[in-house]
């Protein structure tokens, strides 16, 4: 047998460092599964679901593990990566997705899950170029060697999915002998001119306040943020889904402001408004980052540095590299260039989202995270699903030193938790806690399944409030609690998985005397574990959103439709 397009994709793979690929295995793309059993050095993972496949790849990615690469066979099985790739489209993520297709001479002739947009079927590459930063259908066997190293620089370069679309037959089909092997070099990250952030700093006379993104992650610079912070004495807030990126323990803590927007910390935005300056690093600062900053935003002179300028009007300066910009900054600050005005801001109370009491059955959301603050050791990562939970999380519970929290607000699908987190425990081999509700495990949730499946260290903290309870709120709050399509019947998740699953620990929790110990059983074990957690629909969570008069500031558009009383 000759070197077929599969064995030169794994093959390439494996050569620059990828172990994993993520995958539901089916007829169009299991040629790609049988290059990698030959392999010692990648290994084909068998996901439940191709969303799931394709959000481990995002989290094993979005962790800084190198590149996620997801594999998915043709018709429905590819069409179920288009809302993960969209997430990491979003949230500019780098992913390679192996996309399976029925075989070319079948193109526009009747095939089973005919993608190839011809008399007729529909058009995979229209599709997919929505959701990524480059598709490519391969459509002969050379193609592939320069296909191949272009769609990865592609992904690393702009950020974000690239799709290689590989029919079934090319897939079969042996490379040239003289083909050769091209490797597309990453283009070299351009040096930024900081100089005019530095001229702003040191024209600051007064606090300096830093609002810290996501590219701080994915760029690896949080030594350098810190550093840049001790040099002009600033404080420090994050966006929701970068909150592990500053005011960690040991990473300026004692000047971190807590989190921005719509799940974060009122206190900020007065601080934003006393500020001399405010420099975004990596941050865009999409709406639910922004929520009730925009006033304090306008009021102040605002500087950016990042690969992608925000959702608001500042001094942008583009940086592909920000270990490399901000390390440039603080020199340009530093010694001579020293900004002589700034100052220690004084001390601010962090306030909090206030959300009003509540005493229904079931464990409050605040409660819940305090005993897994008190339980978590150090060197945790905390995958984030959304709804209510996730928000209670952002908003009430600390990162792990040396631990990774991630949260996945480009889409906010829910059900990323569940894929992402165990990317991230076959990338970086730790201990990895999912939160997540009931609702987002009736999406996605068996892939606790995969995790037994691999023995992989992952904790699945499912709260179960019997609802989409996000929605429930919205019902009560937007449409006078008149009716509920969101609530479901009970259920016992720690019991039921249990029963499915023979050997995985699994528990259900409903008061909050228990939840420490069993918190405690389930991050002492080796592999997977579950807890499952009884909470209220009822209750509100830490979203200003939902939150009025004294607690928060409204949104700034209303959410009652005039619609819901016209039709009584």
């Amino acid at each position: 047998m000759g070197r077929r397009v599969v064995d030169h994709i794994v093959e390439y793979l494996a050569g620059i460092g990828v172990e994993y690929v993520f995958g539901v295995d089916g007829a169009n793309i299991e040629d790609v599964y049988d290059a990698a059993f030959f392999r010692s050095d990648i290994t084909a993972v068998l996901a439940k679901h191709e969303f799931s496949a394709a959000t481990m790849a995002d989290g094993y990615s979005r962790s800084g593990c190198g590149i996620g690469v997801v594999a998915a066979t043709s018709g429905g099985g590819c069409l179920n990566t288009v809302p993960a790739l969209g997430e990491a489209f979003a949230s500019r993520v780098p992913v390679l997705a192996l996309i399976g297709q029925p075989p070319t001479g079948l193109d526009g002739r009747g095939a089973f899950q005919d993608t190839s947009g011809r008399n007729g079927a529909l058009d995979g590459h229209a599709l997919f170029s929505a959701v990524s930063v480059h598709c490519r259908r391969v459509l002969t066997p050379a193609d592939i060697i320069t296909a191949l190293p272009a769609a990865i620089a592609a992904a690393h370069t702009m950020r974000g999915p690239a799709v290689l679309l590989l029919p079934k037959d090319l897939q079969q089909a042996d490379v040239p002998v003289n083909g050769g092997v091209v490797v597309a070099e990453r283009d070299a990250a351009q040096q930024s001119d900081v100089h005019p952030i530095a001229r702003a700093l040191r024209r600051a006379a007064g606090p300096v306040t830093l609002i810290a993104g996501d590219q701080v992650a994915r760029d690896d610079a949080r030594a350098e943020l810190e550093a840049l912070r001790a040099v002009v004495r600033a404080r420090v807030a994050t966006v929701p889904d970068a909150k592990d990126v500053a005011g960690t323990p040991g990473m300026g803590s004692s000047s971190a402001l807590g989190v921005t927007g719509v799940m974060g910390h009122p206190s900020i935005a007065a601080v934003v408004a006393g500020s001399a300056l405010c420099v975004l690093v990596g941050a865009r600062m999409p709406i639910t980052a922004r929520a009730g900053l925009d006033d304090a935003l306008a009021s102040v002179p605002v500087y950016s540095i990042g690969s992608a300028a925000p959702y608001l009007a500042c001094t942008h300066v583009h940086s592909e590299d920000l270990r490399g910009s901000l390390k440039m900054l603080t020199a340009a600050l530093s010694g001579q260039g020293r900004p002589a005005q700034v100052r220690v801001p004084d001390v601010v109370a962090r306030s909090e989202l206030r959300p009003p009491l509540h005493c229904g059955p079931g464990i409050r959301y605040r409660d819940a995270m305090a005993a897994l603050d008190a339980t978590l050791p150090a060197g945790v990562d905390i995958v984030v699903d959304a709804g209510n939970i996730g928000a209670a999380a952002i908003h009430h519970l600390p990162v792990r030193r040396n631990g990774r929290f991630v949260v996945a607000l480009g889409m906010g699908g829910m059900g990323y938790g569940f894929g992402a987190a165990i990317g991230m425990a076959f990338g970086r081999g730790r201990r990895t806690v999912v939160i997540a509700g009931d609702g987002s495990f009736f999406m996605h949730g068996m892939e606790i399944h995969t995790a037994r499946e691999y023995r992989l260290p992952v904790t699945f903290l499912l709260f179960d409030n019997h609802a989409h309870a996000m929605c429930v709120t919205r019902e009560q709050r937007f449409y006078r609690d008149r009716y509920s399509y969101n609530r479901f019947g009970p259920s016992r998740l720690g019991a039921g998985l249990g029963a499915m699953f023979p050997g995985l620990p699994a528990t259900d929790v409903d008061d909050l005397a228990s939840l420490p110990a069993a918190l405690g059983a389930a991050l002492e074990t080796e592999g997977p574990a579950v807890v499952s957690i009884e909470c209220s629909a009822d209750e509100i969570p830490p979203f200003a959103a939902f939150l009025d008069g004294a607690t928060s500031k409204p949104p700034a558009t209303k959410e009652i439709p005039t619609h819901v009383a016209a039709r009584t």
